[in-house]
């Protein structure tokens, strides 16, 4: 906490970097099954990830078995994780990844190094900027990402704007007309560039019922103002653009990994899921480092990454005890149409066993319908007809596939239906 003058130890057995609701979750699990020393490095000032920032439901069912806000479920995590014996250490910022391995760290009292015999990377993901999305304009006070808003909102007890532009339709998007609601703020639109709302469909209603008009098929163009937001132009459906008076601009959803550490370090990426490359059981392309929760994919539950932690703390225990398979021989995965953005695990290892991932979880770029088929050479081993949206998860039983795969590579292929 803020504060604590908790000496850092120099090694560990786990160290776990990331204090969200997987990273926790992993900790508190290696603790159960009687691991010594697992350290939880957040730079945060306080652990607990993005639900400290979400002040409001729905969090806790799968863990708690309650309804919890996101600051009530964060700090039950934590506790949870402190009862078990887990030494957590917030503003802790790992700097650089080596084998060993090795952790670089910026902590309140200076640099510092840690090793661990295993390292659990779970650093979450973030908002895409207003910058990588080439949205033209100044840049004004103003524009700011839904984590953003939630931390000015709940944390700091501030109100940035009052009718502000909400760009997106993920889930994420709605958790910000919550949040403005709970700021008296209200939006003046919900824009949408795709042809449907991303997140389910049953939030379509969200926006009317909260008094937000959502604009589907239509592009922010353009931020005007100097010193602050005063308006936006939007591009709608047939290309007529209209310029919409607003004071701010919330920028949802579009996440990505965050995979610095891997950037920087030695672990293999996957530009599909933008994280690291992973085996069923998490473990990364140098086998003394896993990983779990968002930093696989863009975007999961907390109640999702939660459970994958748990599985990954399961999958640490076997690995410290040496009861997991080599990572050298391994089948590949390999999407192989453009519809299909990502896969994973990407390497499943050889002679196959269950994992802390039990399915292949895949996404797609566009809404599409077809065969999906899992081949091995020429051989389909896998396919189902189904109809798939972006950002949704689609799951694969491993078991079903991999038992039937002869060669080093299985492909997974998507005939669209026109």
């Amino acid at each position: 906490m803020p504060g604590d003058a908790k000496a850092l130890p120099q090694a560990v057995e786990v160290a776990v970097v990331g204090g969200g609701p997987a990273g926790l979750a992993a900790a508190t699990r290696l603790k159960e099954h009687g691991v010594a020393s697992v350290a939880v490095l957040d730079r945060e000032p306080r652990a607990g990830g993005i639900p400290r920032h979400c002040g409001h439901y729905p969090f806790g069912l799968r863990e708690f078995h309650r309804l919890l806000r996101g600051p009530d479920y964060a700090r039950r995590l934590v506790a949870r994780a402190e009862d078990a014996g887990v030494e957590i250490y917030p503003q802790t910022t790992v700097t650089g990844i080596t084998p060993g391995p090795r952790l670089s760290l910026s902590t309140p009292g200076g640099a510092a190094d840690m090793t661990a015999k295993k390292v659990l990377l779970a650093t979450g993901v973030r908002e895409t900027s207003r910058a990588a999305r080439f949205i033209g304009g100044q840049r004004p006070l103003g524009v700011v990402s839904t984590g953003a808003l939630q931390s000015l909102v709940y944390l700091a007890h501030k109100r940035p704007f009052a009718r502000p532009v909400i760009l997106g339709s993920e889930l994420v998007s709605f958790s910000a007309i919550f949040t403005c609601r709970h700021a008296g703020i209200r939006p003046v639109a919900m824009v949408e560039p795709g042809e449907r709302v991303t997140a389910r469909s049953f939030t379509r209603a969200l926006p009317r019922l909260f008094g937000v008009p959502l604009h589907l098929g239509t592009e922010l163009v353009t931020i005007h103002g100097k010193e602050r937001v005063e308006g936006v132009t939007l591009r709608g459906p047939g290309g007529a653009e209209q310029v919409l008076d607003c004071d701010g601009v919330i920028v949802t959803g579009a996440f990505t990994p965050e995979a610095t550490l891997c950037r920087l370090g030695h672990l293999e990426l996957d530009p599909g899921s933008g994280g690291p490359v992973i085996d069923q059981f998490g473990r990364c392309s140098d086998p003394d480092f896993f990983a779990a929760g968002n930093l696989l994919r863009p975007v999961e539950t907390a109640g999702w990454s939660w459970h994958e932690g748990v599985a990954a703390g399961d999958v640490l225990t076997e690995c410290l005890a040496g009861r997991l398979p080599a990572a050298e021989r391994h089948l590949e995965i390999v999407v192989d149409h453009p519809a299909i953005k990502l896969a994973l695990p990407q390497r499943i290892a050889l002679p196959f066993s269950d994992g802390a991932l039990t399915h292949l979880q895949l996404r797609v770029t566009r809404a599409a319908g077809g065969k999906l088929e899992a081949r091995d050479g020429d051989t389909v081993v896998w396919s189902k007809t189904l109809s798939v949206l972006p950002e949704r998860r689609l799951l694969l039983p491993l078991h079903d596939v991999v038992g039937k795969v002869r060669g080093a590579t299985l492909s997974l292929r998507f005939s669209e239906v026109a």
